[in-house]
């Protein structure tokens, strides 16, 4: 009898509930009439390496997705696993982390046999008809892998149009699993890839060479007419870089869900550049559409700053588009850097102060601050090594990098605790969401706020001790 030969994917643990759409897109793209794909998230399974273990002897690979920090932990926990259970199985590492470091993974660890570097789609149909049909790797690019005792990394591959692929299955998960972990209707999407801009804090355009490839408006309605009709979502949360890069897209993406009918909410990101030039029929028409949510970056209240690290924008534009988010009741999540190598004390003061004025402009905007880690593969991270910094020297302890967290070498105790306490009293006395009980925190919040008064912070070691703030990664 004819069977499927099976693939295992598997999301490493983290504590976001986002669908996994790397996964989706490359299960997706494999022959469902020849190929099982079995996509395990460690997020959502009690005992993932249970579920893996019921496949791992008739499967033909193993595969990864990893990001630089804490999940890759539990990726190389899974994967030496994985290979102690069936050492036959090729195990393949793809992501982000894989395509800044394509060799490390595979010389620190040598139950990794192979990585992929940058877009994976076709890259991974081209690995699994290699396994399915024993041939040689020679000629896939966009890979690294193992050849007898020698490291062979392939040339790279060109960034195929997304409008290429077809329709991903999301049947490929349990979306009501993921669904129940938002605690909303809330559905994951991505419409394009990559980045037109050079901002030097950021890993992308290394990554995809400031390339940026989108699917088409008529294909993306049409894909979420399918979807909402399939899933019944009543929010949409759209997982590209830049939403926002080509004006005429967005308003016949605005136009074509207000024609159709589709009723739901969505979210998205934008560049304050990108809100500066949108038309005001453009931002209208997006209100219309069920635009309720953007994140726009803003990094740093200080020109001279944003300058510094390429970021291409003002602070004009930033406002512009506060502003006009305020006038139709759009929330903005603006987030915030601060502790970059060399940041002076003014530059951080400028950035307090736009933060102030974000918050008091409406309650749907949010300030989350972080402290500045050199992402690898950014030209600042280039810079800060040159200059004696000493980035993880190994997989495992790039798995121990925490990006969220603490500060870095850049922020002195004193700055650590101002602006601890500032996020901490921001999200008390901004919350829109807070309950009237609350009333009198939300007070002293708005005052230590504007004043800086954060000495004593009596109800922020109360609040804390009740309900300990989640660790992120």
């Amino acid at each position: 009898m004819y069977s499927k030969q099976k693939i295992i994917l598997y999301n490493p643990k983290a504590v976001f509930f986002d669908m996994p759409l790397a996964l989706l897109a490359i299960g997706s793209a494999l022959d469902a009439d020849q190929y099982e794909v079995i996509i395990v998230d460690g997020r959502i399974e009690d005992d993932p390496l249970k579920l893996i273990q019921q496949h791992a002897d008739e499967a033909i690979c193993f595969g990864v997705t990893v990001i630089t920090g804490a999940p890759i932990k539990d990726a190389l926990f899974i994967s030496e696993r994985v290979k102690q259970l069936n050492p036959n199985l090729p195990v393949i590492w793809g992501g982000w982390h894989t395509s800044l470091f394509p060799t490390e993974p595979m010389l620190d660890h040598s139950f990794i046999d192979i990585t992929v570097q940058g877009q994976g789609e076709v890259t991974f149909c081209e690995l699994v008809d290699a396994f399915s049909q024993n041939t040689s790797l020679e000629t896939v690019k966009g890979i690294s892998y193992r050849k007898e005792d020698e490291l062979v990394k392939n040339p790279p591959r060109p960034l195929t149009p997304m409008e290429n692929f077809d329709r991903i299955n999301y049947d490929l998960i349990d979306v009501e699993r993921y669904f129940g972990g938002k605690g909303k209707r809330q559905f994951d999407y991505i419409s394009s890839v990559g980045c037109f801009y050079r901002c030097s804090f950021c890993a992308d355009p290394f990554v995809y060479q400031n390339r940026f490839q989108a699917i088409s408006a008529e294909k993306m309605v049409a894909d979420l007419a399918y979807y909402q009709e399939q899933y019944q979502f009543t929010d949409l949360n759209f997982q590209d870089e830049t939403f926002f890069t080509k004006p005429k897209r967005i308003k016949q993406f605005a136009e074509a869900i207000l024609e159709r009918g589709l009723k739901f909410s969505w979210a998205a990101t934008m560049r304050a550049d990108q809100g500066n030039r949108l038309s005001d029929e453009v931002w209208e028409l997006c209100k219309k559409a069920g635009l309720r949510r953007l994140l726009i970056g803003v990094e740093s209240g200080a020109q001279e700053m944003m300058d510094w690290m390429k970021k291409d924008i003002k602070i004009t534009q930033v406002f512009y588009c506060a502003d006009k988010c305020k006038e139709l009741g759009i929330d903005v999540i603006f987030p915030f850097i601060v502790g970059f190598p060399g940041e002076s004390d003014d530059s951080i003061r400028e950035t307090v102060s736009v933060i102030k004025r974000l918050r008091k402009k409406s309650n749907g905007f949010e300030t989350p601050i972080f402290y500045f880690k050199p992402y690898p593969g950014s030209e600042i991270t280039q810079n800060v090594v040159k200059n004696g910094y000493e980035l993880p020297k190994s997989t495992k302890e790039w798995g121990e990098f925490d990006y969220i967290g603490s500060s870095g070498p850049w922020v002195s105790k004193e700055k650590e605790e101002f602006f601890e306490a500032f996020k901490f009293y921001l999200k008390w006395g901004y919350n829109k969401h807070a309950s009237p009980l609350l009333k009198p925190l939300k007070a002293i919040s708005k005052w230590r706020c504007e004043t800086e008064q954060f000495k004593f912070p009596i109800e922020k070691a109360i609040i804390e001790k009740l309900k300990p703030a989640q660790q992120l990664s």
